[in-house]
């Protein structure tokens, strides 16, 4: 991973200092990731993959392409939403936010239920 590290960097043309500037941590923690030192955590993991857009499955195995493309139009979506004036559409948008990986994974399936009963009535 550390290896995967400094090639992400080194892709989009940042030094170690601005790399780490925008993950909110200094020159030297790179360094020491890069060179093994320190190993990432899984929230630093995290916060590589939505800032530069890094695929967490190639940063974690190297399985994959390092690059996910955003989806834009749903991007510009949420952007119309968050930045318009319908309180409940924004509460929305901010409960899903909110959820964790084991919440998200409950709603999943009670959609997945609702869907499989919604079928069984036509």
């Amino acid at each position: 991973m550390n290896d995967r590290l400094k090639e992400i960097r080194k892709n989009l043309n940042l030094n170690q200092e601005d790399f780490g500037k925008r993950l909110g941590v200094g020159k030297t923690a790179i360094s020491k990731l890069e060179k093994g030192e320190n190993n990432l955590t899984d929230s630093m993991i995290k916060l590589i993959s939505k800032e530069f857009n890094v695929d967490y499955i190639w940063l974690t195995t190297g399985k994959g392409e390092m690059f996910i493309e955003p989806d834009i139009d749903a991007m510009e979506t949420i952007d119309r939403i968050m930045t318009g004036e319908n309180k409940f559409h924004k509460d929305l948008f901010k409960t899903f936010a909110s959820l964790d990986d084991e919440d998200l994974l409950a709603l999943e399936r009670i959609i997945d239920k609702f869907i499989e009963i919604k079928k069984a009535d036509n």
